[in-house]
C-alpha cells in the first residue's frame, strides 16, 4: 500500500487562493477529503499527509480537524509564523496532537530569495527541532544553493525538498538543477517528494519520458531511502488527473525489488513523517 505524502485540501474563496488565475479554473472549487478518497483507493493509496495551502494559523486547524475525521488524512504539514515572537506559543497549540508531522512556508513566492536565511526564520526553523516537526521547502531552482546552506545549519532537523524543486521540465533543462540536487542530498537530513511534476511540464501534452531524467537524477542522489510519492492533488489537475499522475513514478519503479518499492512507496513517508498509522 503506498502512502501520498503530498496533497491539499481547501474551501475555495477568491481572497484566500489569489495565486488561482483565470487558467486555473479547474482548481477554483471545494476540495474536501469525500472529492479524493475514490481516487486514493482505486490508486492503492492507504494513507495521506495534507499540506498547507494558505498562509494563516487557522488553516492548520482546520487541517488537524479534517485529519482527525478522516482516518486516510494520516499526517498534517501545516503554517505556523515562523518569524513570529509568538512561535512557542502557537506551535504549543499544537503539540498535543500526533496527527501535526511538520510546517511549511511557500518560500519561492517571496520576493527576496534570501528569505529563508533571515536571522528571524533561521530562528523559527531552529525551534522545530524541540517539536519533533520536519520543516518542507517549496522551492524553484534558483533557491537551492539557499536551501543546502540553511539544511547544513541544523543537521538534527528533518527537511523535506516538495515538488523535486520544481525544474524547467517543460524546457528539458536539467543544469544547474542538477548539481544542486546532487549537493542538497549530499545533506543526510533531507528527503526529496517525487510530486508535482505535471504542472511543470507541458499541461497538454507531456508524455512519461519527459519525466524520467528528473527522476534519475534524484534517485541516484537521494536514494531509495530518502524518497517518497506525492500527488499534489488537486493542483495536479491543470495537467493531469490523480492515476495518471500516481502512475508515472510507479512505472519508473516497477523494476525495483519489493523491498525497495514498500520504502519509496510507504515507509520512508512513515519515516520522515513519524505517521502514526
Amino acid at each position: 500500500m503506498i502512502i501520498d505524502a503530498h496533497h491539499h485540501l481547501w474551501k475555495f474563496n477568491s481572497d484566500d487562493y489569489g495565486w488561482m488565475d483565470d487558467s486555473m479554473k479547474v482548481l477554483k472549487r471545494d476540495y474536501l477529503p469525500a472529492d479524493l478518497e475514490n481516487d486514493i483507493v482505486n490508486a492503492g493509496v492507504s494513507g495521506t499527509v495534507v499540506v498547507q495551502a494558505r498562509q494563516i494559523i487557522e488553516e492548520t486547524r482546520w487541517l488537524l480537524e479534517l485529519a482527525d475525521e478522516n482516518d486516510f488524512i494520516k499526517g498534517v504539514v501545516g503554517w505556523v509564523d515562523l518569524r513570529s515572537p509568538e512561535l512557542g506559543r502557537q506551535l504549543d497549540e499544537f503539540v498535543g496532537n500526533p496527527k501535526l508531522v511538520g510546517v511549511r512556508h511557500v518560500i519561492h513566492d517571496e520576493a527576496d530569495d534570501d528569505f529563508m536565511l533571515r536571522p528571524a526564520f533561521v530562528n523559527g526553523i531552529e525551534m522545530l527541532v524541540d517539536y519533533n516537526l520536519t520543516y518542507d521547502l517549496l522551492l524553484f531552482p534558483k533557491h537551492l544553493e539557499r536551501a543546502i546552506e540553511l539544511v547544513s545549519m541544523f543537521p538534527d532537523q528533518r527537511f523535506v525538498l516538495d515538488h523535486i524543486s520544481k525544474p524547467f521540465i517543460k524546457s528539458g533543462i536539467l543544469q544547474p538543477w542538477k548539481d544542486d540536487i546532487e549537493a542538497l542530498a549530499a545533506q543526510p537530513n533531507v528527503w526529496c517528494k517525487i510530486s508535482g511534476m505535471v504542472t511543470e511540464a507541458d499541461h497538454q501534452a507531456w508524455k512519461y519520458v519527459d519525466f524520467v531524467p528528473y527522476i534519475k537524477v534524484v534517485c541516484e542522489a537521494f536514494g531509495t531511502d530518502r524518497i517518497m510519492l506525492g500527488s499534489d492533488w488537486p493542483v495536479c489537475r491543470l495537467a493531469g488527473e490523480y492515476d495518471e499522475v500516481m502512475g508515472i513514478p510507479l512505472a519508473f519503479f516497477d523494476h525495483l525489488s519489493e523491498t525497495e518499492k514498500e520504502s519509496i512507496y510507504r515507509q520512508n513517508a512513515i519515516d520522515c513523517y513519524q505517521l502514526e498509522l
